[in-house]
This record gives C-alpha cells, sequence and structure tokens, in this order.
C-alpha cells in the first residue's frame, strides 16, 4: 500500500540500530512518505554514546529508510533544543517543501533506579527528553502544518508505562503519562486545522534500549534474562513481546487517511498486556 504518498514525515529518536524509530521510518517509506530522520548523534549529559546512534548510524540508517521509499534525509537533532527543533522543521522543508506527519519517538529509558535513589538531574534529563522534546517537536511541526494548510498527523511514541506504573522507571512512567496529556491537549487545540494527534503505547519490545532494561530488571530481580522474557510473556494474552514493527504498523495507520477521524486517543499495542 501507498498510503503515504507525497507526504513528509520528521521522526524524532531514529538513529539507533533495532530502535522503534528506525522501524517506523522504514514503515512510512514503504508506504511512500519522504522522510527525515533525526537523532542526537553525539554523546551529553546523561546520554552515555552506548545509548544513541552515532552521526555515521543517522546516515546510514536514513540512506537505507531512502532505499525503502522516495527518499529520506538524515539530520542531527536534540530535541530539548528549541533552536535545533526550528532548524530541522526548516531543514525539512528547505528539502522537501511541506511537513506532513511528525512522530515523537524521542525518548530516555534506560536511567532506572528505586524513586528514593534518584538524583533531580536523572530525573530531569528523562523529562527533557521524553516530554519537554515532545513538547518542542509538536510546536514548531504543527506551525509549519498550519502554514501548509493541509492538515497533519502527529504520532506520539508513549508505553504502556504511560498507563500503568512501572516499577524502578518513576521518572520514564511520569513523562509518558504526560505525553498522553500532551497529546489530549494538542489534539483539542490543533483539530481546526485538521491536524491530528494521537499516541501509541506499545509493551515491552526488546530494542537496544530495551536490552538495557532486560538485563537490568532480571539482575534486580536475581533472575536470568530468559527467566525474566519468559515471566513477562506469560502475562501477554498473545504470548509474545512486542515487535518494533508492531508499533510501526500502527503509526503508519494514524498517519493515513484512514485515520483521518481518530483523534486525542492513546492506542494500545500490547499484546493485551494493557487493556485501558
Amino acid at each position: 500500500m501507498m498510503r503515504l504518498e507525497g507526504k513528509v514525515a520528521l521522526v524524532t529518536g531514529a538513529g539507533r540500530r533495532k530502535g522503534l524509530g528506525e522501524a517506523i521510518c522504514h514503515r512510512l517509506a514503504h508506504e511512500g512518505a519522504l522522510i527525515v530522520v533525526t537523532d542526537l548523534g553525539v554523546a551529553a549529559a546523561n546520554m552515555p554514546a552506548d545509548r544513541i546512534g552515532t552521526a555515521a548510524e543517522l546516515e546510514q540508517i536514513a540512506s537505507e529508510v531512502a532505499v525503502s521509499g522516495p527518499g529520506a534525509i538524515a539530520v542531527a537533532l536534540d530535541v530539548r533544543d528549541e533552536a535545533q527543533v526550528e532548524a530541522a522543521v526548516a531543514k525539512t522543508l528547505g528539502a522537501y517543501g511541506r511537513l506532513d506527519i511528525l512522530v515523537n519517538n524521542a525518548g530516555i529509558g534506560y536511567l532506572m533506579e528505586p524513586l528514593l535513589e534518584m538524583p533531580k538531574e536523572r530525573w530531569q534529563a528523562v523529562l527533557d527528553v521524553n516530554l519537554m522534546g515532545a513538547f518542542l517537536c509538536t510546536k514548531h511541526a504543527a506551525r509549519a502544518m498550519i502554514a501548509g494548510r493541509a492538515g497533519g498527523r502527529i504520532v506520539n511514541i508513549a508505553s504502556q508505562a504511560a498507563k500503568s506504573g512501572a516499577w524502578h522507571l518513576g521518572a520514564y512512567s511520569a513523562s509518558k503519562h504526560g505525553m498522553i496529556g500532551l497529546t489530549r491537549t494538542a489534539a483539542i487545540e490543533l483539530g481546526v486545522h485538521k491536524i491530528t494527534v494521537n499516541a501509541i503505547c506499545p509493551n515491552h519490545v526488546t530494542t537496544g534500549l530495551g536490552s538495557v532494561q532486560n538485563e537490568y530488571r532480571s539482575r534486580v530481580r536475581g533472575q536470568s534474562v530468559d527467566e525474566y522474557l519468559s515471566e513477562m510473556r506469560s502475562r501477554i494474552p498473545l504470548g509474545r513481546v512486542g515487535l518494533t514493527e508492531d508499533t510501526a504498523k500502527a503509526c503508519a495507520f494514524l498517519c493515513s487517511d484512514e485515520a483521518a477521524y481518530i483523534t486525542a486517543e492513546a492506542i494500545n499495542v500490547s499484546g493485551g498486556a494493557e487493556m485501558h
């Protein structure tokens, strides 16, 4: 299907191999969209090099995404920096002349520790990327969509942790709950411009980030990673953890005309693990 032919999509946090962002870029490209692949590309405070994609990795992913569809470019972007967000939107308009889709996927989920032991600096780092970043990107992407007078789609990649508490992930869960509030408010304000705003709430996906969570949680519980994952699967009605493709397919649907009357929703993609 070419449901997104002629559309332009900017995806944040997409410069890491085997991540949700990479899968989303490939899926949107496969359905006809031109893609702007963005990620930080360099290490920063509370974001060590082994937790983010390198500049070379970002460029390589963009090259591969271009093969999946009509074209793609790579743009370095720190979503916490409003000037960089504004510049990324401007580069998108300069390259493709329009912006139709924003996918807020950038996030920190590897700062895990008990609530009472978490330094405020690490708490703030999570909220700055996961929530402030989504706000800034929504703000500037929506301005471009409004100026283009063709409507648009904003999809926020939240989490099962946006609806239920998550053990040793207090900052992450708080940020993702906040993302749902941002989704609903933005949907109300932007609906008049024919811009829909929705969130996707995946359960556990063993991306690079997911592997870090697996190792941390299994160690704290005194289990092997295999034991931990087996226990997790036993709680999921469909009997498996999520795949990056599950979220990417849901994202493509929400970006398509088939979802034109869906907005302000937080859609579970969890195999039944989350039911509200």
